[in-house]
Formats: structure tokens, sequence, C-alpha cells
């Protein structure tokens, strides 16, 4: 990970999109971490495995009787028959 202040990123923001493709580029703003700079692709693996994450949650709940959505469907139109 490449570390730089802000104002260096202003100066040189080309530079650092650049070095982002391969390198997590960290901006820091008076000595501490501010945000951080990353290729699209990384970015698209994050949400990816993001997604991966939730969905499986979901199916552990599911799992452990949480009644997914058909069966909230179902309970809030009938909730004696559930």
């Amino acid at each position: 990970m490449v570390n730089i202040s802000a104002t260096e990123f202003k100066n040189r923001l080309g530079r650092y999109l650049d070095v982002a493709e391969t390198d997590p580029v960290m901006v820091e703003k008076s000595g501490r971490p501010k945000s951080v700079l990353i290729s699209h692709e990384m970015y698209k693996k994050f949400l990816a495995l993001e997604d991966a994450y939730w969905a499986q949650k979901a199916a552990e709940a599911e799992s452990e009787g949480y009644l997914g959505e058909k069966g909230t469907e179902k309970a809030l139109k009938d909730p004696d028959n559930v």
C-alpha cells in the first residue's frame, strides 16, 4: 500500500490513479488515514465478496428457522396459518 498526504494526492492525482491500478493508495489528512483509492477491478471484487458473504448469512438464517421471503409473505397474508 502506498501512503501519501492529501496535498500530494491533490497535486498528483493522475499519477495516483495509475498507482491504484496495482496497489491501494492510502490518503492521509493531518497525518491520519482518511481514504483509500483502489482500482475499479478491486472494487468489483470487494462488492462480489460482500454479496457472497450476505448470501451465505441469509442461507444460514433460513436454515436456523428464519422464514425467508416466501415464508414472510405467507405469514403476513395469513398469520394464523404459519
